[in-house]
């Protein structure tokens, strides 16, 4: 069972629910350590000077802020400890906004909210069901591990979820981003009449079980194969055959490809062969990357 990493109460008015928060995500990459080849030893990190070489005790680093290229201010430590938001046991919540208007770029990590005590158990449902029945979140501050955060509380499955949110001035503007279309280039009816298709073809209720993450099952079936003492091969996908297509030719394809996906109920994880190649072309493979080789790891 997960374990509780913090504790407190949600506030609002003149209301307090005691709460539990316990992590909502569990991520499961595979982490590797770096080791010496041939002795199996773990590689560590040193705190070096630049200037001695030698390696410098924490107590005589001190951190540095770069101004401008080589122009650093220094900042002890305890002066930043000094200016930490101070530890509060409240999830302070000053504002309740539509759901909707909320856009998920702001997002950062999840947290379920759980009633702390026989007591939280009223008030913890009543702030569910006022919350859930007009779709609404609670934005406030919270502070955990020393650090404030913005949090968006809302109701979930029944229960309260809490995400950490990021602040206004953290986003990124669509308007800094080179290359962003200007918005003066429209479709040909007959391309967006296609898009609009292959949309409505690959349309479906969303159903997270349906997706997985392949890349870190086949790390893990790696790591135990490894383990086992197995030879590993690696067999590398044959290239495909150079194709010219034009976007509308792609279109049609990807179209024809996604009703028989939708036909048959199998996820469309992969693009129609020459979809998205429109108007361009690949040098023809020679005939060694043509064929499957492989190579032990």
């Amino acid at each position: 069972m997960a374990r509780a990493i913090w504790s407190g109460a949600i506030s609002f008015g003149l209301v307090n629910v005691p709460v539990k928060v316990f992590t909502a995500v569990r991520e499961h990459s595979a982490h590797f350590h770096q080791l010496e080849k041939g002795t199996g030893a773990r590689i560590r990190y040193e705190k070096v000077s630049e200037r001695s070489g030698k390696e410098v005790a924490p107590k005589d680093i001190e951190l540095g802020y770069e101004l401008a290229r080589g122009q650093l201010v220094t900042v002890d430590p305890e002066q930043l400890s000094g200016l930490r938001p101070r530890t509060t046991r409240t999830i302070d919540v000053s504002d309740f906004v539509d759901l909707s208007q909320i856009d998920p770029v702001f997002y950062d990590r999840t947290y379920w909210l759980a009633p702390d005590g026989e007591a939280a158990h009223r008030p913890y449902g009543l702030l569910v069901e006022a919350m859930q029945g007009r779709n609404r979140a609670g934005i406030g501050t919270v502070v955990m591990r020393n650090k404030q955060y913005l949090a968006a509380i809302r109701a979930r499955e029944g229960a309260l979820a809490m995400s950490t949110m990021h602040f206004a001035d953290e986003i990124v503007s669509r308007s800094s981003v080179e290359d962003m279309p200007s918005g003066k280039a429209k479709p040909g009816a007959n391309e967006l009449k296609l898009a609009s298709q292959i949309v409505d073809a690959l349309s479906t209720d969303w159903d997270p079980g349906r997706y997985r993450d392949s890349y870190t099952g086949q790390v893990r079936d790696l790591i135990e194969r490894q383990a086992a003492g197995k030879n590993i091969v690696v067999e590398e996908s044959p290239a495909e055959d150079a194709e010219v297509l034009d976007l509308v030719a792609a279109l049609e394809a990807s179209l024809q490809t996604a009703k028989s996906k939708k036909r048959s109920g199998v996820p469309s994880s992969r693009p129609a062969k020459g979809a998205g190649k429109a108007s361009s072309r690949r040098r023809p493979a020679s005939a060694a990357t043509k064929s499957s080789r492989r190579r032990t790891a």
